[in-house]
């Protein structure tokens, strides 16, 4: 199948690129790396009138540290996240998710801010963006607004982006303290579409943790923030008490239940990965420890 017929632009500027969307509106789609837009196009779940491509706009391009901020260009693509020696130092978390962001080919042309946008509830990073209480820039005619990531994702491909507004970039705080981070995901195969997942960030405090973000994507409609986490927050570690608490996050999660796993699989999968990750996070295990 083929996508139906649609006009072409490519943006020479974010302003030239804010425009067209201004003109266009909703009848618009924007191309980065192309590798969710174009699939969907071709199987006629899009059909834009007007793609805008802004995959040669270098401001929007770019990682760099700005007084305790390591700021993201939106193009900056997922293998430049993985070579990156900032992203590996001062958001290792991210690092260790790209690697199972679909295979090289696709790395090599997707952009975060692609990803981001596109807020697929099986990704990777939407769920890191949560749980490294990132912030979201984006900017329309009328200037720039910051919101954060945990605001951000709105249900299956939807997103607190207006159709007027491109994201410029993301911010993530680099931790002060002593951290920690802990990712895994279940797929049938690398690669492949995550049945469920979990990325983790926490700030450690000798043998406690504070800070305690543990963020599961593919087991609902948006990147989920797990509430039974604030159970580990303070408290010494006990293997009764992350059971407790898995159970409860269990009783959280209303999960999807589509033709790649039932609603009862997904939720005992997000119950292994959330004691898996504190077992990890607790200190139980040395993996996934930075300073």
């Amino acid at each position: 199948m083929k996508a139906p017929a649609f006009a072409y632009a490519r943006a020479t500027s974010v302003d030239g690129a804010l425009e067209m969307l201004a003109l266009h509106g909703e009848k618009a789609k924007l191309l980065s790396g192309g590798q969710s837009l174009l699939p969907a196009m071709n199987l006629r779940l899009i059909s834009p009138e007007i793609v805008i491509d802004i995959s040669d706009l270098a401001e929007l391009q770019g990682i760099e540290v700005r007084g305790g901020v390591l700021c993201i260009g939106a193009l900056t693509r997922h293998a430049e996240l993985l070579a990156s020696p900032q992203i590996g130092t001062f958001a290792p978390l991210l690092a260790e998710a790209v690697r199972h962001v679909a295979h090289p080919a696709v790395r090599n042309r997707g952009t975060i801010g692609g990803s981001l946008a596109h807020a697929d509830p099986a990704a990777e990073l939407p769920a890191c963006m949560v749980a490294l209480d990132a912030t979201i820039v984006a900017r329309g005619q009328n200037g720039e607004r910051r919101i954060a990531a945990a605001d951000f994702f709105r249900g299956i491909f939807a997103t607190a982006l207006s159709a007027d507004e491109l994201l410029i970039s993301v911010e993530l705080p680099i931790a002060s303290r002593p951290s920690a981070y802990f990712f895994q995901e279940v797929a049938r195969r690398h690669g492949d579409y995550a049945l469920a997942g979990v990325a983790a960030h926490a700030i450690v405090n000798g043998q406690e943790l504070s800070d305690l973000r543990m963020t599961f994507f593919a087991v609902a409609d948006r990147p989920v923030l797990a509430k039974a986490a604030s159970r580990l927050v303070s408290v010494a570690a006990a293997p009764g008490l992350i059971f407790d608490a898995a159970e409860a996050f269990g009783c959280e999660l209303d999960p999807l239940d589509d033709q790649q796993a039932s609603a009862d699989l997904r939720r005992h999968l997000a119950k292994v990965l959330f004691r898996r990750c504190a077992v990890s996070l607790t200190g139980v295990g040395s993996a996934g420890m930075t300073s």
